[in-house]
């Protein structure tokens, strides 16, 4: 494999700590480098501190095996012939990136490498950035990319719940700022890769990696704009798209209280922050889907003012806050911001999520005295919750769906969903 044994994964998230886990289980010797102490204590009593299928038992088998530590000393990485970078690329406030802890990691990688070693970035950035952070390590080593030390953007392509069945068995594509970098990178993966590969340069992979994406994105809002016009029409947008999809060319996809994650809301704005122009459609999605939220919270309110239940003396139940169900990742949660829109408009926020720390021990607690239940995540156990009980535990009985997960509105709720009919 190029010489490569031994790699250190900058970043130990979402993507980090699955990644590090499957070059560990590999047969590579893997140091993990994490800020947070709590995590690289965590992971290294073979606990994970994420919730994803699996990760348990491939982790602790990843530890036990001595192939995987995790260090939060920089010292510890001095020397590997591969650092895979997966750290975070947030958006600011103004919808511009934030690189800082690319930029970071990138930094501490320089410090860290030797002449040969190779650099991947697996993190979401936009266009032209993996050749910038080359000439960053250039500038700060010396070294000469290309022929000293070897870098490649390499995409992850992984949903959550689905992390390590996707890790082995979807595509990647390596963007390398040489094709020997590409290549190099390619027979790295391949130790645990089974899917197509694919070589390319890395601002290919970087705008590839954002169209997907970006695809999703409008797509969704284009779903969204169907569900408002359900509401005019007075039809079930659920069956509509059902039968749209019966069509052999047409995959219309799931409206919703909005979109979240790491990737959707983000990239997005990625792909057009470098452009010196763009053309409308992109930013107009991107608008649509934020504001899901408060089209759910005019749902609410609509409810509340058909049984004379005034705002200001409601309280409102919201089941989930994850962004995507059975995960207990909130990052850029619809959730989250729809709670933010209703807060100072209502006398009392009830949460509770069964993979989310913090909310109501139950759902029974969460939703006692509730004026109003909305759904705002599609957990598994949402869909088979006994109304007919949770109903009598209610002040007012409303129940907004957030994400179609109610199928048949319970008898004896108010119920309106996004898409479900007229508003």
């Amino acid at each position: 494999m190029d010489g490569i044994r031994e790699i250190a994964v900058i970043g130990l998230g979402y993507i980090g700590l699955p990644t590090a886990i499957m070059f560990a289980n590999a047969g590579f010797n893997v140091t993990g480098y994490e800020i947070r102490e709590e995590v690289v204590e965590k992971i290294n009593s073979g606990k994970a501190h994420i919730v994803e299928p699996e990760i348990d038992e491939l982790l602790r088998k990843a530890v036990e095996s001595g192939n995987l530590r995790a260090t939060s000393d920089p010292e510890e990485i001095r020397g590997k012939d591969a650092y895979i970078i997966c750290v975070q690329t947030p958006l600011r406030e103004d919808k511009t990136p934030d690189l800082s802890y690319l930029e970071s990691a990138v930094k501490t990688v320089a410090k860290a490498m030797k002449r040969g070693s190779l650099v991947v970035i697996e993190s979401t950035v936009p266009p032209l950035t993996t050749v910038k952070m080359a000439k960053l390590i250039e500038e700060l080593t010396g070294f000469k990319a290309g022929k000293d030390f070897y870098m490649v953007h390499a995409p992850e392509r992984v949903m959550p719940g689905r992390i390590f069945k996707e890790l082995v068995y979807n595509s990647r594509i390596f963007g390398g700022i040489t094709p020997e970098s590409a290549e190099m990178a390619e027979r790295l993966y391949r130790s645990f890769v089974k899917g197509q590969t694919f070589k390319t340069n890395s601002t290919v992979s970087e705008v590839v990696k954002l169209m997907e994406n970006t695809f999703r994105d409008v797509n969704i809002a284009l779903a969204n704009e169907f569900a408002f016009l359900a509401h005019q029409y007075g039809i079930d947008v659920f069956e509509a798209i059902e039968l749209a999809n019966t069509h052999p060319r047409v995959r219309i996809h799931t409206p919703g209280i909005g979109v979240g994650g790491h990737c959707l809301p983000k990239d997005p704005h990625l792909l057009l922050w470098p452009a010196k122009e763009d053309f409308g459609l992109i930013k107009l999605a991107r608008e649509i889907n934020d504001s899901m939220p408060l089209f759910t919270k005019d749902l609410l309110f609509s409810a509340l003012k058909e049984l004379n239940v005034p705002p200001e003396d409601a309280t409102i139940a919201v089941l989930g806050l994850a962004y995507k169900g059975d995960s207990d990742d909130t990052r850029n949660s619809p959730a989250l911001a729809f709670i933010e829109e209703i807060e100072g408009d209502v006398k009392a926020v009830k949460t509770y999520d069964p993979f989310v720390p913090g909310t109501s021990g139950s759902v029974e607690e969460a939703v006692e005295n509730a004026d109003a239940v909305v759904i705002a995540t599609d957990h598994t156990a949402f869909k088979s919750l006994d109304w007919e009980k949770l109903g009598k535990l209610m002040r007012t009985r409303i129940l907004i769906d957030g994400r179609h997960v109610v199928e048949n509105p319970p008898r004896g709720f108010l119920f309106k969903g996004i898409g479900r009919g007229e508003f």
